[in-house]
């Protein structure tokens, strides 16, 4: 049975480059990055070469970039070692971010009494810059750090970095970007945008899962989340997931070589998928601001009220198409999207996220769009004469 997919904004395939990269690394190179022999120091060169590259990729040094377990980790890190370490007490975020920013956002509050600042967003996902700037003139004495998500990973809509950035500076504001979503499909300089911790993970830009990194600003050094040994220069304690890292490096080096090419038929994809979806359901619309900044590898169809509603997520998948409601990290059990629910979006009505990458064809639109006529379109009742 053909099956495509279309969920790569859950995660994306790894390339055949990023596999024999690191199985040549699971077959030849079993030293720990710590030890002092020749095997350990063979592995340590592949570590820190892999640090170049990331760093090399957004403009960082090599000593600003650091490798954790993905994402999540990051995002932790970035912000509870800032109210930790950096005397923060205000918060400035959206009700749209990903469910590790905004849990530990939340266990901030409660264990430390942070002051949080929920900016307002549009029936787009627009993060409001006006209410942002009203914000950070108002910290009343207190440290603030604003955490924003650079691409929302369920309907795609964007801030504009260097507009956060510039606020955040003018205001002595903190800035920590979530860049899961767009890190190796847009371009990232931090030497041009100021940012004081910015996140990735591997398994986005086809890269293994398990394997992330932090980018954190000399400016604001903080104190490990993670105690154990010296690793990652006293950053992260645990042996470094080197093969996992050398993975990440690969990919990422590879998106940024690609980035044009994989963009331009990716975006192309999308639109033709827009377009096909338009022709066949007059009704359907779409979540996100996808004329204006919008993460081009998603695209969130929202259907009309109708019975099969409920069960097409299912339907699709047994038709042979992997798609998604929203976040991996709780479409497993088809909870109501906060995203969704944040922008006003109507209930009744059935969003589907539809992610694409470059491995992505016309051919696998066409497949997953006649699915969902064959699914939604009602079946004509034979009346005997």
């Amino acid at each position: 049975m053909q099956r495509v997919y279309f969920d790569n904004a859950a995660t994306t395939p790894i390339s055949d480059a990023v596999s024999e990269a690191m199985i040549s690394v699971l077959k030849n190179q079993y030293g720990n990055p710590s030890s002092i022999h020749a095997e350990g120091r063979a592995v340590r060169a592949l570590l820190e070469g892999a640090r170049k590259t990331v760093a090399q990729a957004i403009g960082a040094g090599t000593a600003d970039i650091f490798f954790t377990s993905g994402g999540t980790e990051s995002n932790n890190m970035a912000l509870k070692c800032a109210v930790r370490d950096l005397d923060v007490r205000r918060i400035i975020s959206s009700p749209l971010e990903h469910h590790c920013g905004l849990h530990s956002i939340e266990s901030l509050v409660h264990f430390q009494d942070i002051e949080i600042v929920w900016l307002p967003v549009d029936a787009l996902g627009r993060v409001s810059m006006e209410a942002l700037e009203s914000a950070l003139q108002n910290q009343n004495g207190k440290k603030t750090l604003v955490s924003l998500m650079h691409a929302n990973n369920e309907i795609g809509t964007m801030i504009n970095l260097k507009t956060v950035s510039e606020l955040c500076i003018q205001y002595g504001a903190l800035f920590h970007a979530d860049t899961v979503q767009t890190m190796g499909h847009f371009p990232i300089d931090v030497q041009n945008i100021k940012i004081n911790f910015l996140s990735g993970a591997a398994h986005k830009f086809h890269g293994p899962k398990g394997v992330g990194f932090i980018y954190i600003n000399p400016d604001s050094p903080i104190k490990p989340l993670i105690d154990g040994g010296a690793q990652e220069r006293n950053m992260r304690g645990g042996t470094e997931n080197v093969y996992g890292i050398v993975g990440l490096a690969k990919a990422l080096e590879r998106a940024v070589a690609e980035m044009e090419h994989r963009s331009t038929h990716i975006r192309k994809l999308r639109a033709y998928m827009r377009q096909a979806l338009v022709h066949n359901f007059p009704d359907i619309q779409f979540n996100g601001d996808l004329d204006g900044d919008s993460l081009y590898t998603v695209l969130s169809a929202s259907f009309p009220p109708g019975p099969k509603n409920e069960l097409l997520l299912l339907s699709l998948d047994i038709a042979g198409v992997s798609a998604s409601g929203g976040s991996a990290c709780s479409s497993g059990a088809e909870k109501g999207s906060h995203v969704l629910e944040a922008i006003g979006a109507d209930p009744e009505r059935k969003s589907i996220r539809f992610s694409f990458s470059h491995y992505n064809t016309e051919e696998e639109v066409d497949f997953a769009v006649k699915a969902l006529v064959q699914i939604l379109t009602p079946k004509t009742q034979h009346v005997p004469a």
